[in-house]
């Protein structure tokens, strides 16, 4: 039965990682190169070492630690359902660290006593030793060394995070289930009640798990940030649940969540303690899906969560403004330069009309050193669907922006964000402003 299930888990987590490589397969390809790393340390279990230092890699870059799924491998997220995080460390200047599963199936060990316990030698002792041998050579912050995983590499995930709480500062886990959920005390990998969401535990039963694997620490954990879809049938959605009462707990926090917000898209985001980006504790609950996750935008949220999105080379207030869903830029039609003009967006060019410039004084202006004109709420409209439009720049504030950590640029007068109407994705759809919701539509990078 356990072969079957493990069996089961790989098919399931191969196809759906494979239709969310495909909605990746237009990111542009990247400069840089993910490389092998040998002799990188203790590797009790024989894991493989990869590295991604972009180009343009920051003074003092943060360092994520990107865990893949059963089946899959280090190439695989970096080309697949983790390619935002590697578009995005181009543009931040962050360094991804990428273990590979070397055992057959590809999936991590998260059940062994050796697994389960700091410098305990299982895979996460390997995994640890990467992050030591990257420190060891590039000026990472110390303060921002994260690690975000998919199905088996979420739980590697939480495990990496309640065994190494004094190096990492911040975790995102996709479809996983509690540090120490998948204990086994029989030699095998797999853990039918706990896949099953059969495994209920009470808070300070999880935490007392986490804490007997690094026995004596006393500081604090790092904040976490969980994912799962409800109709999840590979990893029950109950673990959901079962990783907000483990997190709580050692962050001392009360099971009632901070904050409570239905997002577009069946998104339910619940925040405990802090409810800003960098919450403390941060569930995403997916309605209606399975075991399929990361979707699109999602990964745009951990970025910002996990603090990812700060420093780096590229001029983070000029250039071409990328929306995240569509991946095409904000342009303004036909290269106009009369006032009144809907934006829209279309395939990023680099044309005049699609470079935007953010000043001090909070404006979005395009065309700078010429015809300027600046991004507007038409006839300072505060009502959702008010068009997004270019107007000669008065310095109202109907012309002013914030942007946001989550990549939203919100208008000064109406608080709307600014959104791609209908989540379209086609050349010609239309900018509006309308409540923020967090959806993809709604953020932006420059590019």
């Amino acid at each position: 039965m356990r072969r079957t299930l493990h069996a089961a888990l790989a098919a399931a987590v191969l196809l759906s990682i494979t239709i969310a490589t495909l909605n990746f397969s237009a990111s542009p390809a990247q400069a840089a190169t993910m490389n092998r790393v040998t002799d990188f340390g203790a590797n009790p279990t024989d894991l493989d070492m990869y590295v991604y230092v972009p180009d343009d890699v920051a003074p003092e870059p943060a360092l994520l630690v990107m865990v893949h799924y059963c089946t899959g491998s280090a190439g695989a997220v970096f080309n697949g359902v983790g390619r935002d995080y590697v578009t995005a460390a181009d543009r931040y200047g962050y360094i991804i660290v990428l273990p590979e599963a070397t055992r057959e199936g590809g999936c991590f060990d998260v059940s062994t006593r050796q697994a389960l316990t700091r410098d305990g030698g299982g895979d996460s002792t390997g995994i640890k030793s990467m992050v030591d041998w990257t420190r060891q050579r590039y000026n990472v912050d110390p303060d921002r060394i994260v690690v975000s995983g998919f199905s088996s590499g979420a739980m590697m995930t939480n495990v990496l995070a309640a065994e190494y709480p004094d190096v990492f500062s911040a975790a995102s886990a996709f479809s996983g289930v509690p540090a120490g959920c998948f204990a086994t005390d029989n030699g095998s990998l797999w853990n039918s009640q706990c896949a099953n969401g059969n495994l209920i535990k009470s808070p300070q039963e999880w935490g007392d798990q986490v804490r007997a694997m690094y026995p004596g620490y006393t500081g604090e954990y790092p904040r976490m940030q969980v994912w799962h879809g409800t109709a999840d049938d590979i990893l029950a959605y109950p673990n959901f649940g079962e990783e907000i009462k483990e997190w709580t707990d050692l962050h001392g926090l009360s099971q009632i969540p901070s904050s409570t917000e239905n997002l577009s898209g069946g998104w339910t985001r619940t925040r405990y303690g802090d409810t800003g980006t960098h919450a403390t504790v941060e569930g995403m609950s997916i309605a209606g899906y399975g075991h399929s996750l990361p979707l699109d935008g999602m990964l745009s949220n951990a970025i910002a969560f996990l603090g990812l999105d700060e420093g780096g080379g590229t001029d983070e207030n000029a250039g071409a403004l990328q929306g995240v869903g569509s991946g095409r830029c904000l342009d303004v039609p036909n290269q106009s330069t009369e006032p009144g003009a809907q934006v829209q967006i279309w395939d990023c060019h680099n044309g005049a009309n699609q470079q935007w410039t953010y000043t001090a004084a909070g404006e979005l202006t395009v065309y700078s050193g010429g015809a300027e004109l600046c991004l507007d709420a038409e006839g300072a409209g505060t009502a959702n669907g008010t068009a997004a439009i270019v107007w000669t720049c008065h310095g109202g504030v109907n012309q002013q922006w914030n942007r946001n950590a989550d990549g939203t640029i919100t208008n000064a007068q109406s608080g709307l964000c600014l959104d791609v109407a209908g989540y379209g994705t086609a050349n010609g759809s239309q900018v509006h402003l309308w409540t923020c919701h967090g959806g993809s539509n709604q953020q932006w990078i420059f590019v």
